[in-house]
């Protein structure tokens, strides 16, 4: 399989997506995010660490 069909690529892609989209339109920033961009900066950084992390185990092996 590779990266970019593995479900948390795509999840982690989303993620990075959704947080794009809303900074396009907002001021708001990882330091200082807004209300609505808070929860889409927290998945997106939760998914970024959970796929660095995939990719660390995989050079492992």
């Amino acid at each position: 399989m590779s990266a970019r069909q593995h479900p948390l690529f795509g999840r982690y892609m989303a993620a990075f997506e959704a947080w794009n989209r809303h900074t396009d339109g907002c001021t708001c920033t990882p330091e200082a995010p807004c209300t609505a961009g808070s929860p889409l900066f927290e998945r997106f950084s939760r998914l970024q660490e959970a796929w660095n992390n995939h990719l660390n185990q995989q050079q492992r092996r």
